[in-house]
């Protein structure tokens, strides 16, 4: 059974106040009412997906350059966790580094995008797919 997509959460893991602003604008703009939570860190994010604070189904939105638990650092203690390594997970970040793209494709990431590359492009697309996207109720 596949489940209703604006019962989709949506995580965004955020450090820049400013840039989670205009992310959380943009989707209102665009009539995404999809639930937003947002982390601060990788360190929050991991906290809050493994206490259940994240209700199942969920999509990441994840930056890599934050404080405490970066974003591949994320990246690693997910797929490293038997409950949470199938997680939807695209990258929104500011870098542009070979190294940074390799390394989070190496993490079974969904996309990476490159927020001064795409702004509201992105949200077009995240849109576009969770108005078509067949999801589980729970991913096993």
């Amino acid at each position: 059974m596949t489940t209703d997509t604006k019962n989709i959460t949506l995580l965004l893991i955020e450090d820049d106040d400013i840039d989670a602003m205009a992310i959380t604008r943009s989707l209102k703009k665009m009539n995404v009412s999809n639930p937003l939570i947002r982390a601060c860190d990788g360190l929050e994010a991991i906290e809050l997906l493994r206490s259940g604070a994240i209700p199942s189904p969920f999509i990441i939105l994840l930056d890599l350059q934050m404080p405490r638990l970066n974003g591949l650092g994320f990246l690693e203690e997910v797929r490293q966790d038997p409950t949470l390594e199938k997680s939807i997970i695209f990258v929104l970040t500011t870098s542009k580094s070979d190294e940074d793209v390799s390394a989070s494709y190496k993490k079974n990431i969904a996309g990476y995008f490159v927020k001064d590359q795409v702004g509201e492009r992105f949200l077009d697309m995240l849109k576009g797919y969770l108005d078509i996207i067949h999801f589980p109720e729970k991913l096993n």
